[in-house]
């Protein structure tokens, strides 16, 4: 891509600052330099150009977006279902599972699964045994999306608080 401005803030290999030039003379000190005239930001006004080897400064770009990758965390939404009739012992080791997951960052999509006919009973019963697997989380938590009727039954998404 060819540098398209007549002005250009200059930078030096090391740092320094040329001030504002012409395209002519950037390129000039660039050849006398034995380097490349870089544009960094065009939109600045006036735009920026770095003098530098390109491989070198593709290289170190690339270091830098690889670097900032790694340390973003995607957060991903995670499933539990639960059903009318799981008993304790299966909602404490979905509740550990549940805070397990939370800790880490994720999101939790609780589902409690009502098959049939279930799925007409009191919308007030149905929350209450969605509260049961709740009050077993051990990892503090806020309700990111309050339980509603879904068409597996009703759904609730928790985050960490």
């Amino acid at each position: 891509m060819q540098i398209r401005a007549r002005e250009l803030r200059v930078i030096g290999p090391k740092g320094e600052n040329f001030g504002v030039v012409t395209l002519e003379e950037a390129l000039k000190n660039a050849r006398d330099l034995d380097l490349d005239l870089i544009e960094i930001s065009p939109n600045a006004t006036p735009p920026v150009a770095k003098i530098a080897d390109f491989g070198k400064y593709q290289y170190e770009e690339n270091k830098k977006q690889k670097q900032a990758k790694s340390k973003s965390h995607s957060v991903e939404v995670k499933t539990v279902q639960v059903k009318l009739g799981t008993g304790d012992h299966d909602l404490n080791l979905k509740a550990r599972k549940t805070s397990e997951w939370l800790g880490e960052g994720n999101r939790v999509k609780i589902d409690l699964f009502l098959p049939g006919r279930a799925k007409y009973l009191d919308e007030k019963f149905l929350k209450e045994r969605l509260e049961r697997m709740l009050k077993l989380v051990t990892v503090e938590y806020k309700v990111a999306d309050p339980a509603k009727k879904s068409p597996k039954g009703m759904t609730t998404i928790l985050e960490k608080a």
